[in-house]
């Protein structure tokens, strides 16, 4: 009798640095993989994408890209102002 051998990877996970979303995601977002973030206007898409960004190259040195065809440079720069604002409280 032959035993089949169930070989198992786990998916290396990128911390996130977002309190309660790590531990939610049991231990950040897929390393290496493209996540789509999508919802309706005013979700908090944005927020999302450039709170994780700011967390990856302050709190692990991580490099990444923000890239948008709706918001203007003016809002962005106001949105990502009031993260670091929250980030030194």
């Amino acid at each position: 009798m032959v035993k089949a051998k169930h070989v198992v990877d786990i998916l290396e996970k990128c911390p996130t640095g977002i309190k309660g979303l790590d531990e939610i995601t049991k231990g950040g977002l897929p390393r290496g993989r493209p996540t789509l973030i999508c919802g309706s206007a005013g979700c908090g898409k944005t927020l999302f994408s450039m709170e994780f960004l700011m967390r990856g190259a302050m709190d692990y040195g991580e490099p990444g890209v923000f890239m948008t065809f709706e918001e203007t440079p003016e809002d962005l720069a106001k949105n990502f102002i009031s993260l670091v604002l929250i980030s030194r409280t």
